[in-house]
This record gives structure tokens, sequence and C-alpha cells, in this order.
């Protein structure tokens, strides 16, 4: 009988498990067992950003330095492993401890973008480079090919439109932090003074995602 999580990489990450010990360490939390992902997530956090740079460099062969670097902080964010690893079903095969599981680490962006990266290091050091760089290339290519130009980050905007404005540059404020260490969620409030300007609030579950979400937040209000 095949085993159930072979099974899930087989069909998921399109791969054929040689050591499945690597795996299920990437999917083990530390609040359930001392072996847990965060050094294989070490390592396939560099492994994606090795893909995803050399993919956009030959993708995109006339785009600036400035423009190629905003494409890749938008594929090797946070918040879009932790939207592809929902779309391959990361969140029903995570092993936690019963407080985390409780504390709702199952649905933590975090925790979901760190298994994803997680499993780039376990594909890579299983069947190498050329492994991991399939699976990215499937699971990313809508991604990568739907950046019609590449994005502006909302700060970076934020900022533009300020200084379009005669107004002073953003000003961020950490509103407060609750939740347990490995689930945490950030408010941030952004400010923007000047005639015209103004400010919004925003969670996150870190402090850049919730800066991001504030930014994002008050460039829809700004119009």
């Amino acid at each position: 009988m095949t085993d159930p999580l072979a099974a899930w990489i087989a069909e998921r990450l399109d791969h054929t498990p040689g050591d499945l010990a690597l795996f299920r360490r990437a999917l083990t939390h530390g609040s359930h067992a001392q072996d847990h992902y965060e050094r294989l997530e070490f390592l396939g956090d560099r492994v994606l950003g090795l893909i995803a740079a050399a993919w956009l460099y030959r993708r995109y062969p006339n785009e600036p330095e400035g423009n190629l670097s905003m494409r890749f902080n938008a594929i090797v964010s946070g918040e879009t492993c932790a939207a592809i690893g929902r779309e391959i079903g990361v969140p029903a095969m995570l092993i936690l401890g019963k407080q985390a599981r409780d504390d709702g680490a199952q649905g933590s962006d975090n925790v979901v973008g760190d298994v994803v990266e997680a499993l780039i290091g376990a594909l890579y050091l299983d069947g190498g480079l050329a492994v991991a760089e399939r699976f990215v290339h499937r699971v990313w290519e809508e991604r990568v090919e739907t950046v019609a130009r590449a994005p502006k980050h909302p700060k970076s905007e934020l900022q533009e439109w300020a200084a379009a404005h005669r107004c002073k540059p953003p000003v961020y404020t950490i509103e407060g932090r609750s939740g347990p260490h490995h689930a945490p969620s950030f408010t941030v409030t952004v400010t923007v003074a000047g005639r015209g300007g103004g400010s919004a609030t925003a969670e996150g579950t870190s402090k850049q995602e919730a800066e991001t979400a504030a930014a994002q937040t008050l460039l829809g209000m700004l119009g």
C-alpha cells in the first residue's frame, strides 16, 4: 500500500520521494518534534531565490535590475508562498503539536509559507536542483505569466504618492502585537501627513505584512 505522504508528494510536488523522512520533516512544526522544518526552510528559501532570479533573468531579458527585483520580491514573498501552500494542500498535511493546532498554526500564513520553502529544500536535497526547479516552474508559472509589468510594492507606491502630492513621507507605527510566537498578529498604522494625506490601520502576521496591508489600504482611500 502506498504511503499517504508519498502519494501526496507524487501528486502535488510531482516527485517520487527517495527519502520520505526529509518531506515528513519539512511538514513538521517545532511544536510537534525537535526534528522540524526550520533548517529545510532556510535551505529552501535560498533555492527558491536562485530559481526565481534565474527564471526572471531569462524571461525578461530587457528589464533593468530594479524591475527584476520588484518582480522577484512579489514571487518569493511569504504571502505568495502561503498562497501556493494552500493551493497544493499543505495545511491538511501539517504535523503540529496540539497547542499549535489549537492556536491556529494550521491556517497561519507564516507557517504555511515557511513549509512551502522547506518542501523546496527537501526537493533539492532528494532530487537535485532540476527537480526543485521543475516544481517551482510548474506551480509558480501562472503568477509569473500574469505579471504583465513589474509590480510596484504598496509601500513604494505610497512613498511616491506622498512625494508627488507634496506630503511628508509615510510613517509606520506598530499599534500592537498579539498571538503566540508561532502565529503572531501585528497591527500597524501608516500616516501620510500633509494636505490630502491620511492614515490607515491594518493587521498582518508579520510587521512587514501589516505595513504592506496598511499602505495598500491607505492607497485605496486616497484613490
